[in-house]
């Protein structure tokens, strides 16, 4: 029968504390408690309390040497505990864990909760590399912190994912739909981010991002057709060629007739798919020139867009339905560093082709206009002409659209004239 009262006054007081720590740490290591194990610098109360215990000194010198298999037999033969060292140590201390074994089971825990990843990558080929690559992982861990949450998060995961791509579902419906929580996917949330970081890897492709993190989220989930903000984000638009019946003929056609320029919202170009005739568009980075263009042309003004800017998601719907019905699409943006990052962006989601947007109009531009705003910011290619980007860096100066507009407000003429 153990003796636990003999056991902590014996074993657990504080002469022997290092001692008992030194004894649990062996164990928690998955070693046993046999052989020697030295106290450096032990202090008086330390070598009487282990002289008490053996029943003799443990010896002299800077080091106080234990026999454990000595201290063993000492605790089962005194009543201490009949169960030996090992025992009497778990008694006093609390139950002792192996670490090897709690990091075996901790590893399991984190592969079952990672196992719903595994299958989705098994029935979605395209999501394969996605949810078997060990940054994945990495990144569930690191957003849950444990694998209980990383087992929630996980499932919730697989059940957004499995609803991608969607069709021009608001984002909140879509967390409402598969999570039951409208907010499951909002910025600031885990499973957002995990699900943006397998969009960016399996539909976004290689194409650069814009360098607004907003702007990012919003780009991504446009790629897999989830509309954000559908009422906050829209799009400048003047004489739009769109085909009688669909509903964006009804809501825009009084405006283009007057050749006025329209603010359509996302939600008006994915509530009903707009249908458009394959004209001739052109397209423009700054509102500037799509105002002057409506001033001065009125309705004989040709089909012209304005992205705004960085291109919202309203205004890559609105292309995008242009392109895929027929629409030749032209564009112009400013001569600088930012406008470049844009059109890359335009040009590898959509097919254009430049407007008065080379290195030779840069060149042209300069030499008629002139310009004395310097250049800013990191340099970028220009995806649709190699030339351009040492042509501005050659310079230093920036051309905006407003500086041209006479050039932009020519061409425009000329079609419409044509």
């Amino acid at each position: 029968m153990t003796d636990l009262e003999r056991l902590r006054r014996q074993l657990g007081g504080p002469e022997t504390g290092r001692l008992l720590q030194r004894l649990r740490r062996r164990l928690t290591r998955g070693q046993p408690l046999t052989g020697t194990l030295s106290l450096n610098q032990p202090s008086p109360d330390e070598r009487r309390a282990i002289e008490g215990l053996l029943g003799r000194p443990p010896g002299r010198g800077g080091t106080l040497t234990v026999n454990l298999d000595e201290l063993d037999q000492v605790v089962r033969r005194s009543g201490m505990h009949p169960a030996g060292l090992a025992a009497a140590v778990e008694a006093l201390t609390g139950t002792i864990a192996v670490l090897a074994d709690v990091r075996a089971a901790e590893a399991a825990a984190w592969r079952a909760a990672s196992a719903p990843l595994v299958a989705l990558g098994e029935a979605r080929t395209e999501l394969a590399g996605w949810c078997t690559d060990p940054r994945t992982t990495t990144l569930l861990r690191r957003l849950s912190g444990s694998p209980e949450a990383a087992a929630r998060l996980a499932n919730a995961l697989v059940a957004v994912l499995g609803a991608l791509p969607a069709a021009g579902e608001p984002l909140s419906r879509l967390a409402a739909r598969t999570t039951d929580d409208a907010h499951a996917l909002d910025p600031d949330r885990p499973l957002a981010t995990l699900v943006r970081s397998a969009i960016r890897a399996t539909w976004w492709g290689s194409e650069p991002l814009p360098e607004s993190a907003a702007m990012q989220r919003r780009m991504l989930w446009y790629a897999v057709g989830v509309t954000v903000d559908e009422l906050s984000s829209t799009v400048l638009a003047v004489n739009l060629p769109t085909r009688p019946g669909c509903r964006l003929h009804t809501l825009a056609g009084p405006a283009t007739a007057l050749g006025e320029p329209v603010v359509l919202t996302l939600r008006q170009l994915t509530r009903d798919e707009p249908r458009f005739a394959p004209e001739e568009i052109y397209a423009c980075e700054n509102p500037t020139v799509l105002a002057a263009a409506a001033d001065e042309l009125g309705p004989a003004c040709p089909p012209l867009v304005c992205v705004g800017g960085q291109p919202t998601t309203a205004a890559l719907r609105l292309l995008t339905a242009l392109t895929a019905d027929g629409a030749r699409l032209r564009y112009h943006g400013d001569f600088d560093w930012g406008g470049l990052r844009i059109a890359n962006l335009l040009h590898a989601r959509l097919p254009w082709r430049p407007w008065r947007y080379q290195a030779e109009d840069y060149l042209a531009a300069l030499a008629v206009h002139g310009s004395t705003r310097p250049l800013r910011g990191s340099t970028v290619d220009a995806a649709w002409d190699p030339e351009l980007a040492a042509a501005l860096q050659g310079r230093g100066v920036r051309v905006e659209e407003e500086l041209v507009l006479d050039d932009l407000l020519g061409d425009l003429s000329e079609f419409a004239s044509a």
